[in-house]
């Protein structure tokens, strides 16, 4: 399993707690003694955890770390995402994750904001800054959980691309094959940007339950009966999780993947429980 020229990143959210903001510090810290690529910090529907995401950022990009704010464009106007991208460019942050994202809970149609998908957002950052930003952006190899099919799924991912994406962070996934599938169909329409596969450790089964529903992210009937079966037995189901995700990386990696973006839900332990499986000595490393 060759990884040298890959792509290797941790994804953060804001913490909203003095405790969440020593505990993001420390798996920071601890992880980037792995040499990652970035790091990127999620932005809240609408804009509402805004402010923390701002601290985030700042934080990270004060330790020296390369950073990759994420950006959506629901619920904001034109003027408030220039606002934040020129705040970004003047601290040097020159990689931008940028997403469509949901309304916050209980907001109407009309708080949609002027920009309706990312595509829109992706051509906003490239005609005001031009290349000043590497630009990700999502893809989702099961399918968008809004998407009518999947080839209109692609159809929109294909204008992502075609407004000028860098490359692609996708949703995470258990099964190799719908990556694999995924990347061919790109392939095929003429998308030639990478798709690095979003990875997540399973720590606890009633919280991967409850994000893959929201997400549209399949857990193979097989491994939810499994964890399912341990009930309260949090070390067999990291034990299992461990086993089965560092398996899918291996997979990925086999086939030729660009590299692994991590979500580590601001826990370093069970991301470097994968990493070191895998032996991994860090981004183009």
């Amino acid at each position: 399993m060759n990884t040298k020229d890959r792509i290797f990143s941790f994804e953060l959210f804001p913490p909203k707690t003095e405790k969440g903001i020593a505990n993001l510090r420390e798996a920071v810290t601890t992880l980037n003694s792995r040499n990652p690529a970035f790091f990127s910090v999620t932005y809240g529907a609408g804009g509402s955890t805004q402010t923390n995401t701002f601290a985030t950022v700042d934080w990270i990009k004060d330790q020296g770390i390369d950073v990759a704010p994420h950006l959506s464009c629901v619920g904001s106007t034109r003027d408030e995402l220039l606002d934040i991208l020129r705040r970004y460019a003047s601290q040097g942050i020159d990689q931008i994750v940028a997403l469509r994202g949901d309304l916050p809970s209980g907001a109407g149609r009309g708080a949609i904001g002027d920009l309706n998908h990312a595509n829109e957002l992706v051509a906003l950052i490239r005609t005001h800054f031009d290349r000043a930003f590497r630009i990700e952006v999502a893809a989702y190899p099961e399918m968008h959980p809004q998407a009518p099919s999947f080839s209109r799924d692609l159809d929109n991912f294909r204008l992502k691309v075609e407004a000028g994406a860098d490359s692609a962070i996708t949703q995470y996934f258990y099964n190799a094959d719908a990556y694999a599938a995924f990347v061919d169909a790109c392939a095929k329409r003429g998308i030639d940007i990478p798709i690095v596969p979003g990875i997540m450790p399973i720590t606890n089964f009633s919280n991967l339950v409850r994000f893959s529903d929201a997400c549209g992210a399949e857990i193979p009937r097989w491994l939810r009966k499994r964890l399912e079966g341990y009930g309260d037995d949090t070390d067999a189901i990291r034990k299992l999780g461990t086993e089965v995700v560092t398996r899918l990386c291996r997979q990925l990696l086999d086939m030729g993947a660009p590299g692994l973006h991590f979500y580590t839900m601001n826990q370093a332990e069970p991301t470097l429980a994968v990493w070191d499986n895998l032996g991994l000595a860090g981004s183009l490393g």
